[in-house]
């Protein structure tokens, strides 16, 4: 059968649940202990079959985006499976890539990991390209300690500094709002302001037992936190103006920042008051970015 000529992936927002920083490498990586889980809520990556490989960006955030830069992680990703293609068959593929950018960037929502984990799942597809599971955690390793973890696209306990992962405990059906104030926080510097702050490094507290709702979820959450949002405030003080606009909304279960920041999230327990609260807090902060989603 000929491989499809066009197909599209989703790449949904990544939340942590919880983030540990548990110690650091001697290379200055970190290492970690999380729960990560995906909202319905993402970029759209749609690749297409052409000779060369080109990157279209489109979408709300695309001026956040340099679609030609060296760096850009989509890019990278098309490349680096290129590469496994050219090793093989000694052939070079090439693909349209089109990325539609709903996300904001630099959010702590994983965007560019997730960006990074579609285009690969949707060119090992387009190119029909024989390489194992392992094989491709491997090559996602690394452009990103978080992009082993977007293959999955499901809720997984994270360890190492993004590498070890493992199946997390069925979680109950919960929804969440997902807000951002439109401030950009990169990572380093809020790992630099953890270290400079002589922040402690917490105990790994991986979640054991399944929840069994919504309710009992966001309490197992209440007992661990984010180790990032301390520092993420000094830099990014509309954090805490985000994440106690959230816990003020009714029926939130849980308000926390996600990875680094500045996106928050409240948990809630049905479909109707996430959208109630996402309609609330819109007419409260319009300039805000404001989803309501499931998690995946």
């Amino acid at each position: 059968m000929a491989p499809p000529a066009r197909l599209g992936r989703r790449a949904p927002a990544k939340l942590n649940l919880y983030l540990h920083l548990t110690g650091r490498r001697d290379d200055g990586y970190h290492l970690i202990d999380s729960l990560f889980a995906f909202a319905d809520v993402g970029d759209e990556i749609e690749v297409a079959a052409d000779p060369a490989l080109s990157l279209v960006v489109e979408g709300p955030y695309a001026a956040a985006i340099d679609g030609s830069a060296d760096d850009n992680l989509v890019l990278r990703a098309a490349r680096a499976l290129a590469a496994v293609v050219r090793a093989q068959s000694g052939t070079t593929p090439g693909a349209r890539i089109r990325l539609v950018k709903n996300l904001p960037v630099a959010a702590g929502i994983g965007g560019g990991s997730a960006d990074a984990a579609a285009v690969l799942l949707a060119l090992v597809d387009l190119w029909s390209v024989d390489i194992s599971e392992a094989e491709l955690r491997a090559l996602a390793l690394g452009l990103g300690a978080d992009v082993p973890a977007c293959l999955a696209g499901k809720p997984v306990a994270v360890s190492g500094i993004g590498e070890v992962l493992q199946a997390a405990v069925a979680l109950p059906p919960v929804h969440a709002l997902l807000a951002n104030p439109n401030v950009p926080l990169a990572t380093a510097p809020v790992f630099k302001a953890f270290a400079a702050a002589g922040s402690r490094f917490s105990a790994p507290a991986p979640l054991l037992d399944p929840p069994t709702n919504a309710a009992a979820l966001a309490a197992a959450m209440a007992l661990r936190g984010n180790d990032l949002e301390a520092p993420a405030r000094t830099i990014v003080p509309e954090v805490g103006q985000v994440l106690t606009a959230l816990a003020a909304l009714p029926g939130a279960l849980l308000a926390r920042m996600s990875g680094s920041g500045a996106t928050c999230f409240a948990l809630f327990a049905s479909a109707a008051e996430a959208a109630s609260a996402a309609q609330a807090l819109a007419q409260v902060h319009p300039d805000w970015w404001i989803r309501a989603a499931p998690l995946l």
